[in-house]
C-alpha cells in the first residue's frame, strides 16, 4: 500500500511538472563573448571608414593646396613680366620728345631750339623719376660719405676741405631711401707744402 502511494505521488510530480525543453539553451557567457565581438568589429568598422574619410580630406587638401601654389606662381610670374608697365608708358613721351630733338638736328636747324628741346627732355625725365620716388643723391660740396658716394680720384686743393666732393662725375639715385646708385666723384686731398731743404 505504501509503495501504490509513493507511486501516485511521482505520477502527481510529473503530471504537475512543466515538460522540458528540448532546445539546449547556451550559457550567458557565450553571449555576452559574441556581443562584445560585435561591438568591437562595430567600432574598428566605423574607425576604417573615419580612417579612410580622413584621408580622402587630407588627398584634396593636398591637390587644392598644389593648385593654390601653381595660381600663385602664374600671378607673380605675370606680376613681374609686367611690373614695369607704368613706368615705361610714363618714358614713352620722353622718347618722342627725343626722337623729335634728333629729327631736328639732323636737318640742321637752329642750335638753340635744339638745346632747349633736350633740356625740356632732360626735365621730362626728372618729373617721371620723382613720380616713382626716385631722388638724386646730393653729392657736390658735401663731406664724402662712402655710403653715398664713389671717389673714383683724389684733387689735390685748398679751395675745399679735405675729404670733400670736389666734382660730381656721375649722379647717384635713390628709390625712396634705398640707394640704387651711389655718385661717382672726385674728393679733396689737402695740398702738401714741399719745402726743400737745402744743403
Amino acid at each position: 500500500m505504501a509503495k501504490e502511494d509513493k507511486k501516485k505521488k511521482e505520477d502527481r510530480k510529473t503530471k504537475d511538472a512543466p515538460e522540458k525543453s528540448t532546445e539546449k539553451i547556451e550559457p550567458s557567457e557565450n553571449y555576452s563573448i559574441d556581443t562584445a565581438d560585435e561591438v568591437e568589429n562595430n567600432e574598428i568598422n566605423s574607425l576604417k571608414e573615419q580612417l579612410a574619410a580622413e584621408k580622402d580630406r587630407l588627398l584634396r587638401l593636398s591637390a587644392e593646396f598644389e593648385n593654390y601654389k601653381k595660381r600663385k606662381q602664374r600671378e607673380i610670374d605675370e606680376f613681374r613680366k609686367f611690373a614695369n608697365e607704368t613706368i615705361f608708358r610714363q618714358m614713352l613721351p620722353v622718347v618722342d620728345n627725343l626722337e623729335r630733338a634728333i629729327a631736328s638736328a639732323e636737318k640742321k636747324l637752329d642750335e638753340g631750339i635744339l638745346l632747349e628741346g633736350v633740356k625740356l627732355i632732360h626735365k621730362e625725365i626728372f618729373k617721371l623719376l620723382e613720380m616713382f620716388s626716385v631722388k638724386v643723391v646730393n653729392a657736390g660740396n658735401e663731406p664724402f660719405d662712402p655710403t653715398f658716394h664713389q671717389a673714383v680720384t683724389r684733387h689735390e686743393t685748398d679751395e675745399f676741405p679735405e675729404n670733400t666732393v670736389t666734382t660730381v662725375l656721375q649722379n647717384g639715385y635713390l628709390l625712396h631711401d634705398r640707394l640704387i646708385r651711389p655718385a661717382m666723384v672726385v674728393v679733396s686731398k689737402r695740398v702738401e707744402n714741399e719745402k726743400t731743404i737745402e744743403n
